[in-house]
């Protein structure tokens, strides 16, 4: 009878401490990222500001006075390799140390001596002109940021269909399609701390659409994957709103009383329904801005045109009236 009620008890604290790892809490946030400066040349921030989310894994972001996109960027070490999304804005070591606060990183982590993946969100400049850094360090492999490359690096069989694997030892991270803002996006879920890494396809702030078609997709799909997955968090590649809502001017390089970095799987859950309603330039719609400023730029440049086609020909309409009553005034 005692060894029955023993293992009874055993099987119960298995299965309570499988259910507290499954149900753990997630790592800490309250972060105060630096708000850049009004003055840059007078008072200007560290090129970079650090926090450990875990032992294993940690957020980086890049000052808003070394660049006024302010990246965020994320390593996280496992127990065979370890991953660094994105490279950043800035390409000058000197200027933006990242390389070096990287590799810093991982050995204060103990995987110094472990294979470094570096892979981007997408290939725009701000994501990867820190690749420059990382490029002949032994032990480091940088990803190609052309489509046919993330295609061919990640093995996806019917692009952008399906999701991929990068498994970094004891630590599996998913990779899922998420073309619209730019053709070759993908966004990053890590199983073990269940934070998902959005890029610029979610972000707090502006979502630039670039294939309108192409994101409600992409949204479908990563909300259709997430519905059944736990969320710590969701977590971009910029901040540009402050806590009341409004969005910082684009360009700014001081961001006071910004938002937290921080959104959550209701905000990706509730992504489709936004750009189920996108006008196709510019939309507010609930907690989203969505834009896409080459329509915009194209818009705005037909209307100078039609303008300065109306203007001109009312000027040829008044110009014959006027020869026309200087005709009669001479008779």
């Amino acid at each position: 009878m005692m060894n029955r009620l023993l293992s009874l008890a055993i099987a119960c604290a298995a299965i309570f401490a499988f259910d507290a790892r499954a149900t753990e809490t997630p790592g800490p946030l309250p972060v105060h990222w630096s708000e850049g400066a009004q003055d840059c040349a007078k008072d200007p921030p560290p090129p970079i500001q650090v926090h450990a989310y875990d032992p294993h894994t940690f957020i980086l972001r890049e000052s808003l006075c070394a660049t006024f996109e302010g990246n965020f960027i994320y390593l996280l070490a496992g127990t065979s390799k370890s991953l660094l999304i994105d490279t950043g804005a800035v390409a000058d070591p000197e200027q933006m140390p990242l390389a070096r606060t990287v590799m810093d990183l991982l050995a204060d982590a103990g995987a110094a001596d472990r294979p470094l993946l570096v892979v981007h969100t997408h290939r725009h400049q701000d994501h990867r002109a820190g690749d420059g850094q990382f490029e002949g360090l032994a032990k480091v492999t940088v990803v190609g940021y052309d489509l046919p490359s993330v295609i061919q690096y990640f093995g996806f069989a019917a692009w952008p269909d399906g999701s991929a694997q990068i498994d970094l030892g004891d630590r599996i991270v998913d990779v899922l399609p998420t073309p619209g803002h730019e053709e070759t996006h993908v966004s990053f879920y890590d199983r073990n701390t269940a934070l998902c890494f959005s890029g610029d396809f979610m972000l707090p702030g502006r979502l630039i659409i670039d294939d309108s078609a192409a994101a409600l997709a992409s949204a479908r799909r990563v909300a259709g994957f997430l519905r059944d997955h736990p969320v710590s968090y969701v977590l971009g590649a910029h901040v540009e709103q402050a806590q009341s809502g409004e969005l910082f001017p684009s360009g700014s390089t001081h961001h006071p009383d910004e938002r937290p970095l921080q959104m959550d799987q209701a905000h990706l859950l509730a992504l489709p329904a936004a750009l189920e309603g996108f006008n196709g330039f510019y939309t507010q719609q609930g907690q989203f801005t969505l834009i896409n400023p080459i329509r915009i730029l194209i818009a705005a440049a037909i209307a100078v045109i039609v303008v300065l086609s109306l203007s001109g020909a009312w000027l040829v309409r008044y110009r014959r009236r006027r020869r026309a009553v200087r005709s009669d005034s001479d008779r």
